[in-house]
């Protein structure tokens, strides 16, 4: 079964926090007959949210894997003679913006993912930035509005927002019977019939009835535009649609659904209640039915290193091994593990692969399947699946893994620069060397955790993506490496920029006894035209006034000063610099004469092109009922907040503005006391923006005396 790779499917949950990702989850692992008893998230004891602090909080921290079969058609739970077992790789992912690296990673290696509504809150600001992750990697969705049985429950607004929100094309292929506690069942537009769902036994079985007489007309209009839409994409179907629409078929209706999903075309909607077990069956067939396998996507684009061109992989075991490595995790029994997504070609245990990174052959001892936090051994992996991989002495997220004979080096993934940092020391000097191998640990598995140490304090600082992020890591050092630590006060990363352009000339010399140095260089410092982070280097140089293999020790030199900037030693984020002219010395002058010259004159151009301080910016959005809206806003005005909008839900108003990041250390506590815990703020980080002249000098001023 496994061979055939038609039946395979690898998929991620994605969603805004609390929406109900795990829960889902959960009872997809229950009836696929993975786990025999229901794990819940607000009891701790949820499979997939295997860490003690996803348990003691009720979130998930980290994307767990599992893999599971379900026989599909089915009636519902009872297998019926046409049945096919397919496998399914499940991911599931965090929702906290803190964590958005854990999805950003995932939906990179996956084929296709369920994106979850909550019915009562709908498109909310994570599920757009997940959303927009899934556009960047063109994963094929379709999309589960969860939370019916919830007061407020409304499916029908929850499709208009993904339209209008997300931009996409969403097509119903259920309306609801019933909404908040009287939700019972759906009606399934492709069939056009209705379905209740057996109380007794947990909604594993259903009844088939006639369409209740107050939804016939909307079952009517949305069946309507299902055919319609699915007319529109499938030529043939359209020419039938025209002649007679009553006699396209089911599986005509299916094929061509499966086909736009997989080009994005649109997006399916569900709808259902994972808690209360309803609907969770009909997703399950509906990724069978309409998410792609690994043969229905283009093969896997990388690039030949040794000859720097474009080279293709398909979904073939036959094909040379291509794997890239998504995620590092440390399990206490079994070591460093190493998640691997297989995109073509087998790889045995015990046998050697080439890392395109390191350039090294690295053998793989052990070969694992998931399931969350514990690992069945296999002997053998072939195209398109994931599984984790023991036995790496050099390994990092993004890693391509290849054979050596035919290399291969695949997109790997880009992660977000961390906006906050906290100061750490340990408690005991005996923890000294504990604490570095730790932080080693800890930074193998997060790509977006940095580690600076302060050379002044000896501090050892950690920078990361929120409050929430670096909470969690200094949870872990206390908990899984029993290191006790002091913690600073929040540092914001603030950055500095250039704004205006100017030339200068600089002359580096120096004479000793002996041989000298000497550097003389002219160049132009300027902002970059096309704000993108990083220095952009442009050599005029003409007639070798500087020698060829001076030039890349100048560029060097720049690179590394934009790690100090002239106003309080933030680092520069982009810049540009255009060398023109200088001079050299036939013996004195060396590379490191022209690095040292691009330092000194870049501290010397960078103090007089208008330097100005930079701050993150958050997208702030708050949920709060009427009569605390007044509270809210005057407090995210005296935070330096700046409103950009208020949308009405119900009784209660979300409220949208841009904060700093400096501002808002504390927020959702305060909050808390504001609206007496009725609110719920969301923080995502926006962008950066220059900081207001008079804050800014005490910054700078503290930041002299720090840096």
């Amino acid at each position: 079964m496994a061979k055939d790779l038609r039946y395979l499917r690898n998929i991620g949950i994605m969603a805004h926090i609390d929406a109900g990702k795990t829960t889902t989850t959960e009872r997809v692992l229950y009836y696929t007959g993975l786990t025999h008893k229901i794990g819940e998230v607000h009891e701790g004891a949820a499979v997939m949210d295997w860490m003690e602090q996803e348990q003691e909080r009720g979130i998930t921290i980290t994307s767990a894997a599992t893999t599971t079969f379900w026989k599909y058609p089915t009636s519902q739970g009872k297998p019926i003679d046409t049945t096919q077992e397919y496998k399914v790789n499940i991911i599931d992912t965090p929702g906290h913006v803190d964590f958005t690296v854990e999805v950003e990673r995932s939906l990179r290696v996956l084929d296709g993912a369920v994106a979850l509504f909550c019915a009562v809150s709908g498109v909310e600001p994570q599920s757009e930035t997940v959303w927009r992750q899934a556009d960047k990697y063109k994963v094929p969705r379709i999309c589960f509005v969860n939370k019916m049985d919830r007061a407020g429950a409304d499916f029908f607004n929850v499709v208009k927002e993904i339209k209008e929100k997300l931009g996409a094309n969403p097509v119903p292929l259920q309306i609801p019977i019933g909404s908040e506690g009287s939700f019972k069942g759906v009606v399934n537009l492709i069939t056009n019939q209705a379905i209740i769902w057996n109380e007794e036994d947990l909604g594993m079985t259903y009844q088939i009835v006639a369409i209740p007489e107050d939804l016939k007309a909307t079952v009517e209009t949305w069946r309507q535009k299902l055919v319609e839409s699915v007319a529109e994409y499938d030529d043939v179907l359209l020419e039938k649609f025209f002649e007679a629409p009553n006699t396209i078929t089911k599986e005509e209706m299916v094929a061509a659904i499966r086909k736009a999903v997989i080009d994005l075309s649109f997006y399916p909607v569900l709808c259902g209640s994972s808690f209360k077990n309803k609907g969770v069956q009909a997703l399950l067939d509906a990724v069978c039915s309409y998410l792609p396998s690994p043969l229905d996507l283009p093969p896997v684009k990388g690039i030949n290193p040794n000859t720097e061109e474009e080279a293709y992989r398909k979904a073939e075991s036959t094909e040379p091994f291509a794997a890239l490595a998504f995620k590092i995790a440390t399990d206490p029994f079994v070591g460093r593990l190493a998640f691997m997504r297989v995109y073509s070609g087998k790889l045995e245990a015990g046998s050697y692969v080439y890392n395109t990174r390191s350039g090294k052959k690295e053998r793989i001892a052990r070969l694992m399947q998931m399931h969350s936090n514990k690992q069945n051994p296999i002997t053998i992996v072939e195209a398109g699946d994931i599984c984790a991989g023991v036995g790496f002495r050099d390994i990092k997220t993004g890693d391509t893994l290849t054979e050596e004979k035919n290399k291969i080096v695949l997109e790997t993934m880009t992660f977000p620069e961390p906006v906050i940092g906290y100061a750490i020391e340990p408690k005991k000097q005996a923890d000294v060397d504990k604490l570095s191998m730790a932080v080693a640990k800890l930074l193998e598995e997060d790509p977006t955790l940095k580690v600076e140490t302060d050379e002044e304090t000896g501090q050892t600082v950690f920078k990361g993506m929120g409050e929430l992020h670096l909470e969690i890591v200094i949870d872990r050092l206390k908990r899984e490496f029993k290191i006790e630590v002091n913690q600073g006060a929040p540092q914001v990363a603030y950055k500095e920029a250039i704004t205006a352009s100017l030339e200068h000339k600089e002359v580096y010399k120096k004479q000793t006894g002996g041989r000298g140095k000497f550097a003389d260089i002219v160049f132009e410092l300027a902002p970059r035209e096309d704000d993108k982070p990083g220095l952009e280097f442009v050599n005029k140089i003409v007639g070798g006034v500087i020698p060829k293999e001076f030039i890349p020790a100048i560029e060097k030199g720049f690179t590394s000063a934009m790690s100090n900037g002239p106003l309080a030693g933030y680092p520069i984020e982009s810049m540009k610099v255009r060398l023109s002219h200088g001079s050299f010395h036939e013996v004195d002058s060396d590379t490191l004469s022209f690095e040292l010259a691009a330092r000194l004159g870049f501290k010397e151009a960078a103090k007089k092109a208008n330097p100005v301080l930079m701050e993150p910016i958050m997208a702030v959005e708050v949920m709060t009922p009427d009569e605390f809206t007044g509270a809210v806003t005057g407090d995210l005005n005296r935070r330096r907040g700046i409103m950009k909008g208020i949308d009405a839900k119900g009784s209660t108003q979300i409220i949208k503005a841009d904060v700093p990041l400096a501002e808002l250390f504390g927020y959702v506590t305060d909050l808390r006391t504001i609206t007496s815990g009725r609110a719920t703020a969301t923080l995502m980080f926006s962008h950066y923006e220059q900081v207001p002249k008079n804050i800014a000098d005490n910054i700078i001023e503290k930041g002299k005396t720090e840096n």
